[in-house]
C-alpha cells in the first residue's frame, strides 16, 4: 500500500463508521471492488446513459445514448438533447473486453432518443424503453398545441419501447405506453405526450411488468406514478401514484419487488437538496408511502443478489464526483443504517452517473455507468466488484 493510501485509511479510521467504508469498498464486509473497465469510448461522439443485461448463454449487453460530439464541430459543448441522439448497443462474454463497432438498436424517425432502458423477461424477450425530442423550425413553434415542453428548443416527443425475441440481434417496434391523465404535456405532433421515464423496470413475481413512469402533472414540476403490463409489454395500465409533493419532484425511477411482495421504488429528486427517496406499497402497487433514504445520490439502480439482498448503485454528483453504492436487506429496510461504498471519486464534473448493476456470476457484479474526467470526453464505462 502506497504511504499516502495509508494517511488516508488512517484519518477514515478516525471517522464514523459508515464513513471508514466509503474510503475504501474492502471495508464493508464481504465486499470487494475488482477494476474499473472501459466499455466505449469515440471521440466522435457523447456517450451516456447506458443499461445492461445478461443474457441466459452470458453474453452482456449494454444499450446507451450515442450523440455527436458537438465539439468537433466547434461548438462549446455537448447537450442532453440531440436530434442526431440514437440508441446503440456493444456486447461482451466477460464484462471487461467488448465489442468495438455499436449496433443500431433504434433510430427514431422524427428526432433524438435518450436512454435506453433494457429489461430482460424470464422468456429472454427483451424490453428496450426510451423517449424522444424533436427540434422544430420557429414557423412551426407558434402552431404546437399547448402545454408542451421545450428543453433548448427541442420539444418532448413522450415514450416508447422496442422489443427484441432474439438477445438483441433484431429489434421490433416502437411500441408506444399509454398517456396518464397526470401529464400535462402534448408532444411535437400535438398528441397527449405517452409515459416515459429513464429507470429500471422490473417483472413481478405474477409476470406483470412494472415501470414508475414520470409526468409533469404542473409546471416545472414532475411527480411518479406506477403503470403496469401483463402483455410483455405491448400494451399499459395506469395503476396510481407513486410518490407527488407540492414543491419536490420525483423523476428518475427505479422498481423491484420484495421477497415478501412489497414494491419497491427508488426515485429521483429536484428542490429536495439532491436526497435519495424510496417508496413502498404493500398493497400490490395501488398505494405508496414515500420517505428520504438520509443520503444524497441520482439516479439509482437496484439489483437483487443471490443470497436475497439489494445492491443500489448511483451516481455522486458532489465533489469528489464519482460512483457509489449501498448493500440493503432484501425488503430494503436498512437503508438509513447500510454503509456506502465509494466505487470511483475520480469523475470530472457532475455529468456522470446513471448506474446500471447486472450479475456477472456467483459473486460478482459488474456496474455500468458513464463518466468523464476532467470534464473531458463522455463514455460509457463500468467497475467489477466481488460481493461475499
Amino acid at each position: 500500500m502506497k504511504f499516502s493510501m495509508k494517511i488516508a485509511a488512517l484519518a477514515a479510521a478516525m471517522c464514523s463508521l459508515p464513513e471508514v467504508y466509503a474510503q475504501n469498498p474492502s471495508a464493508v464486509p464481504g465486499v470487494k471492488k475488482i477494476k474499473d473497465v472501459m466499455i466505449y469510448q469515440d471521440s466522435a461522439f457523447y456517450s451516456s446513459f447506458p443499461s445492461v443485461i445478461r443474457k441466459a448463454d452470458g453474453e452482456l449487453l449494454v444499450a446507451f445514448r450515442r450523440a455527436p460530439n458537438r465539439r468537433i464541430f466547434g461548438e462549446k459543448g455537448n447537450n442532453h438533447v440531440d436530434h442526431n441522439s440514437y440508441l446503440v448497443s456493444v456486447r461482451s462474454t466477460d464484462g471487461e473486453n467488448w465489442t468495438k463497432k455499436p449496433d443500431l438498436i433504434y433510430a427514431h424517425a422524427f428526432g433524438g432518443s435518450q436512454d435506453p432502458c433494457m429489461l430482460q423477461l424470464r422468456d429472454g424477450t427483451v424490453l428496450c424503453t426510451s423517449y424522444g425530442w424533436q427540434q422544430v423550425r420557429p414557423d412551426g413553434v407558434p402552431n404546437l398545441k399547448q402545454p408542451y415542453f421545450d428543453a433548448g428548443g427541442y420539444i418532448f416527443l413522450g415514450g416508447y419501447l422496442v422489443r427484441s425475441s432474439d438477445g438483441g440481434k433484431s429489434w421490433q417496434g416502437p411500441y408506444y405506453p399509454l398517456h396518464i391523465k397526470p401529464e400535462r404535456h402534448f408532444n411535437a405532433y400535438g398528441e397527449k405526450a405517452p409515459a416515459y421515464n429513464r429507470g429500471a423496470l422490473y417483472e413481478a413475481k405474477n409476470g406483470t411488468i412494472l415501470w414508475i413512469v414520470a409526468a409533469h402533472d404542473s409546471i416545472k414540476k414532475t411527480s411518479n406514478y406506477l403503470i403496469t403490463s401483463k402483455d410483455k409489454g405491448l400494451t399499459w395500465e395506469y395503476t396510481g401514484e407513486v410518490a407527488r409533493d407540492p414543491k419536490i419532484s420525483f423523476n428518475e425511477a427505479s422498481v423491484i419487488e420484495t421477497p415478501k411482495g412489497d414494491i419497491v421504488g427508488f426515485l429521483r429528486t429536484a428542490g429536495f437538496e439532491d436526497n435519495a427517496v424510496i417508496a413502498r406499497s404493500t398493497d400490490g402497487g395501488k398505494t405508496f408511502k414515500w420517505q428520504s433514504m438520509g443520503f444524497k445520490g441520482h439516479p439509482m439502480n437496484a439489483l437483487q443478489l443471490p443470497d436475497g439482498r439489494v445492491l443500489i448503485t448511483y451516481g455522486y454528483r458532489h465533489k469528489p464526483y464519482g460512483i457509489r453504492a449501498r448493500i440493503l436487506n432484501a425488503e430494503c429496510t436498512n437503508f438509513a443504517t447500510a454503509p456506502e461504498i465509494t466505487l470511483r471519486e475520480d469523475g470530472g464534473n457532475t455529468d456522470i452517473g446513471y448506474t446500471w448493476p447486472v450479475q456477472l456470476d456467483g459473486n460478482r457484479v459488474l456496474i455500468v455507468y458513464y463518466f468523464n474526467k476532467e470534464n473531458g470526453l463522455r463514455h460509457i464505462a463500468g467497475t467489477i466488484v466481488e460481493i461475499k
